[in-house]
């Protein structure tokens, strides 16, 4: 045993760099794994337990008097056991929020607001958790509870002051506290709730034109009865639910998203990392093995068993693995921290932070890999035992790979051709015959390249893509227009007169209006088939006073609408639906039943395509003054007058209306998830580059200690030790660069696919991606240099070594 221990010892003293090396490799291998993991399993975890823990709502319903009765809506549902039920809360909706002394904000001015008239905590269902601010019943008077998602976002923070208008006047208050909002307070917020005191609320919206809307959650014990209860509803009531309603899936969606992508990535280019790792260590034991052959020959003639040889192997990848896996473990608690705070940042409270917990799955992922590691090493040791002490004494070798060697020499003796080598330049020569001569090491080389290569350019293509959303804004579900312009008091715009204004402006080249009204469609029950409850599906029907096409609304197959008996929905509704181009759907719009046929079906991120498009003319089949449109977006003939439009458009209607440019819109909406990539991909990206130097480093150098004699002789030969590193580069560089374009074509089509079948869920059916060719090379580039950069340090021994001494050893 102490044999052993002492060849253990002396493998680890030999080999210091290319153990710290292979160590090295080991710890970032455990840092990606054991973070997308901890990653994935914490932002399902943390989400949940905050839903828990604030008695979240399954589903909220958003009533406005006009279809259903608020008051019975909520007798109905209290009644109900195995259900509960937040208050009813009053609420006006408003347009922007401004702040006295900055800039104004776009993401801010577009906000859909919720003002709510707050009732006083606690509450049943959606209690309000406070991260920043005094906590209190209810707001004081002339105090507002902004949701964190907001807060966090904008940096606002309490006793800032905001301005909301409301009709002819505005209304300035003061922010007390902060609040943790669930059903509201996801990343890329869109609307919010604004919790006001109910002296102010009374005080500022009495006098407006308009009624009350309520909203209520429903929290059930079991969820998956859900459907039963809606059934229960239709029976009595004789009519599906026709107000507006979200779902769990829904308020969940977009806090998930994110880490759930970044997680998959993750997990992904971990197990290729892993793998990496488990080659170089079976590639460093079977070189080993074969470098020394004639040694373990001698200590296996002198009676060290076969057993004991694996034992030093053991040991010293032991010993290794668990200086590693270790660091590894605890680095990993800190980076995925780092990352789950970056998207769930609007959980954090005054009490409580979002750091994960590793907890068994993140060190069952540890001690795998350490598992793992420990099968490779002994599979690659046991080579050792078919070492023959006689033949290893003799040839160095075994005695079959000394003949395959000696016909190989004679066939190369009696061939007259000097083969495509002969012909090449006598430095190119060099540096392939370096790597034919080893393979396993070139082919490692390579595969490293392809995989860093990908995840570089995959990287770089998502960042790039939603960076520059406005390119593909209709690919996400979004408009293409140059400018939006959002009213905020309709009391005071002139929808007519602005109309006549932007048909006069030769700038403009045309306006389309834009609104939503709720709607229910109901599943078709096939014939023959018994009579099933089925629950409908409520979501939001966008309108237009105008023409999709125009505005720049795509679809993935079929048309945008074109009359009024026409609708295109998204593809979750026609994939839950089982609807096609040409089917005809039973729709009820603002509680009024319509038979449409599906013109398209598109996808939208906006709301995970559970939504749907008609005219306005559909909507006034029922109601022949409506008019609730009250978002215009405007293309104009040239792109150089944009700043100057908006500018004057805003002097024009600044008080009753918010106008800004679409490419404003998407970044204020689009730059959290950039955010939140920059740093995981930044961190994979690096770890992949060090991963690189560090393994073609390492195989460069095994490779070249193999070839020293040779090198020797090329020197005596008047070969500079320049001319011999560059030969080596050169060999490596064109290999990282076959390698690198390999994985930059990964990079962009495969590995984006595997990626999109998570946004499917989401309603993305196809990623919509930018293809900068010119950065994506860059990025390739990265790669071969990375390769290099590894290479020609590794080729130092060379330059610092005597051609004597190389001969000589």
């Amino acid at each position: 045993m102490y044999a052993a221990y002492s060849l253990c010892r002396a493998n680890l003293r030999k080999k210091k760099v290319h153990n710290a090396l292979i160590g090295l490799l080991i710890l970032l291998s455990t840092v990606l794994l054991v973070t997308s993991v901890t990653v994935i399993l914490n932002t399902t975890n943390l989400f949940t337990n905050m839903h828990t823990k604030t008695h979240g709502s399954h589903e909220m319903l958003i009533l406005d008097g006009e279809v259903h009765d608020p008051k019975l809506v909520y007798e109905w549902w209290k009644e109900q056991e195995g259900v509960a039920t937040s208050s009813l809360i009053p609420f006006r909706t408003l347009s922007g929020i401004s702040r006295p002394g900055h800039e104004p904000t776009a993401g801010l001015l577009n906000l859909y607001l919720y003002m709510m008239d707050t009732t006083a905590r606690p509450y049943e269902v959606d209690e309000l958790l406070f991260a920043q601010g005094v906590e209190s019943l209810v707001p004081e008077p002339g105090t507002v509870w902004l949701p964190s998602s907001i807060a966090y976002l904008y940096d606002i923070s309490p006793g800032d002051t905001l301005e909301f208008s409301t009709g002819d006047s505005r209304l300035s208050i003061e922010v007390a506290a902060v609040v943790v909002d669930m059903p509201f307070g996801a990343p890329f917020p869109t609307s919010a709730r604004i919790w006001m005191n109910h002296q102010d609320y009374v005080a500022h919206f009495q006098d407006i034109p308009g009624n009350d809307q309520y909203m209520m959650g429903l929290r059930f014990e079991d969820y998956s009865r859900s459907s039963t209860y809606w059934e229960r509803w239709q029976q009595e009531m004789g009519t599906p639910y026709l107000g507006s309603k979200t779902s769990f899936q829904e308020m969940s969606s977009f806090y998930l998203i994110m880490n759930k992508m970044i997680g998959f990535i993750m997990v992904s280019l971990g197990v290729m990392m892993m793998f990496v790792a488990l080659f170089t260590i079976g590639f460093t034991i079977s070189d080993d093995i074969l470098s020394n052959y004639k040694t373990i020959g001698v200590i296996k003639a002198l009676g060290l068993t076969s057993r004991k040889l694996i034992g030093v192997y053991m040991m010293q990848y032991i010993m290794i693995a668990a200086v590693s896996v270790v660091p590894g473990f605890i680095a990993s608690r800190f980076l995925s921290g780092v990352i789950v705070d970056s998207a769930l940042s609007s959980l954090k409270t005054k009490t409580a932070g979002v750091t994960p917990g590793g907890g068994w799955p993140a060190l069952t992922t540890a001690l795998l890999l350490l598992a793992l590691i420990l099968l490779c090493v002994f599979y690659y040791a046991n080579k050792a035992r078919h070492v023959q002490p006689m033949q290893a004494i003799r040839y160095g070798m075994s005695e079959t790979q000394h003949s395959m060697k000696t016909r190989r020499l004679t066939r190369a003796k009696g061939s007259g051709s000097p083969g495509m080598l002969g012909r090449a330049p006598l430095l190119a020569v060099i540096g392939f015959r370096n790597l034919l001569k080893n393979r396993k090491a070139a082919v490692l080389m390579l595969l490293l390249s392809m995989m860093m290569s990908a995840v570089l350019v995959l990287g770089f293509v998502l960042l790039y893509s939603i960076s520059h959303i406005k390119e593909t804004s209709p690919l996400w579900g979004y408009d293409s227009t140059d400018v939006v312009v959002q009213i905020t008091n309709k009391s005071v715009f002139s929808r007519s007169a602005f109309d006549q204004q932007a048909a006069s402006d030769p700038r403009i080249e045309n306006t389309n209006w834009v609104g939503a009204v709720n709607g229910v469609v109901t599943a078709d029950r096939p014939a023959g088939v018994e009579a099933t409850y089925t629950e409908p599906m409520n979501f939001s029907i966008i309108v237009i006073d105008g023409s999709y096409d125009e505005i720049g609304y795509r679809n993935l197959s079929g048309r945008n609408p074109q009359n009024k008996d026409e609708i295109s929905i998204g593809m979750n509704v026609a994939k839950q639906l089982n609807k096609e181009i040409g089917d005809i759907v039973e729709v009820y719009i603002e509680g009024h039943r319509h038979l449409l046929t599906v013109s398209g079906i598109y996808q939208s991120i906006a709301n995970m395509s559970y939504s749907a498009r008609i005219l306005a003319d559909t909507v006034r089949v029922n109601r022949p003054d409506y008019e609730d449109l009250d978002s215009g977006f405007i293309n104009l003939r040239n792109d150089a007058d944009l700043e100057q439009v908006v500018q004057d458009l805003s002097s024009g209607y600044g008080n009753s209306a918010s106008v800004t440019t679409q490419q404003t819109l998407l970044y204020a909406v689009y730059k959290q998830a950039v955010a939140s990539l920059i740093l995981p991909m930044s961190i994979m990206g690096l770890l992949f580059t060090g991963v690189t130097v560090i393994i073609v480093y390492s195989l460069s150098r095994i490779n070249i200690r193999k070839e020293s004699k040779t090198y020797g002789i090329y020197k005596t030969l008047g070969l500079t030790s320049g001319k011999i590193r560059f030969s080596i580069l050169l060999g490596v560089l064109v290999l990282s660069m076959i390698g690198a374009v390999i994985g930059a074509l990964a990079g962009v089509y495969i590995l984006p696919m595997i990626l999109g079948s998570i946004l499917s869920d989401y309603g993305i059916a196809k990623l919509p991606l930018i293809l900068n060719w010119w950065g994506i090379i860059a990025f390739a580039l990265v790669t071969a240099l990375a390769a290099g950069l590894g290479s020609w340090a590794s080729s130092r021994i060379v330059a610092r070594t005597s051609p004597q001494i190389l001969v000589v050893e």
